[in-house]
């Protein structure tokens, strides 16, 4: 579904360009507050700060912050996908509400002429 959510958002858009490395960027996220929060319901945004950037973000209950591990800590079974976040988005970041987080990334895409 927040594969489906972004194709869609992006093909309105008309930034179909970036439906590849969206839907990598929201099944990190997506995996990564399945994994690692005890957050039964998650919740998928996918909005236009500004002309400029596209933003894909996951809301979860849990207030536990994500962390960037280095690539030379051990990542053969887990632990790559915040580093494939951050090779892959413009930027992103994580805010903390008092009732959980939202961790976002953010694609750059050409402002329409």
């Amino acid at each position: 579904m927040a594969r489906n959510l972004v194709r869609t958002a992006l093909a309105a858009w008309y930034l179909d360009e970036l439906t590849d490395t969206a839907i990598l960027l929201v099944s990190e996220l997506v995996a990564n507050a399945v994994k690692h929060t005890s957050s039964r319901v998650i919740r998928v945004i996918v909005t236009r700060p500004s002309e400029r950037f596209v933003r894909i973000a996951v809301v979860d209950r849990a207030r536990v912050m994500p962390e960037l591990v280095k690539p030379g800590d051990e990542l053969v079974a887990s632990g790559r996908g915040l580093l494939l976040v951050d090779a892959l988005a413009e930027r992103w970041g994580t805010d903390l509400y008092r009732w959980g987080k939202q961790v976002w990334a953010e694609l750059y895409c050409e402002p329409a002429r």
